[in-house]
């Protein structure tokens, strides 16, 4: 990801092996990662059990809430690919009933954003 699209908050794919060593421990018992995005200094992992985000705050970042969302709570989710003069595509994410996208996250052309539509609905409709 290039540092243009990191400050327009493009989120772009992270290595799985990465995700594996920076966010392992979070991980239950038979649960392994599929897909990971890194956005500024967030990231936000798809496992075959939930999507978690991660939330770096303040100026180090040393603080860092982790959100896990699980696949059964998300009621609805949209996706938006990026135009011929657009930079990115969107996703969003409803969480149970509510009206608002609980979640919106921007991806930069690098990502396949088909492949992330494919791996939330393979979750989420069962």
């Amino acid at each position: 990801m290039g540092l243009f699209s990191g400050l327009l908050g493009n989120a772009g794919a992270v290595d799985q092996a990465q995700l594996i060593k920076d966010y392992g421990k979070l991980l239950t018992p038979n649960e392994s990662i599929e897909l990971g995005f890194k956005l500024i200094r967030d990231t936000f992992i798809f496992t075959n059990k939930r999507l978690i985000l991660v939330d770096k705050q303040g100026i180090t970042g040393s603080k860092v809430e982790y959100l896990s969302i699980t696949y059964k709570s998300i009621s609805r989710f949209s996706i938006e690919t990026a135009g011929t003069f657009d930079l990115d595509a969107e996703l969003k994410i409803w969480i149970s009933s509510e009206v608002q996208p609980s979640i919106r996250k921007q991806f930069n052309k690098s990502v396949d954003v088909y492949e992330v539509q494919k791996v939330l609905a393979q979750h989420v409709l069962g």
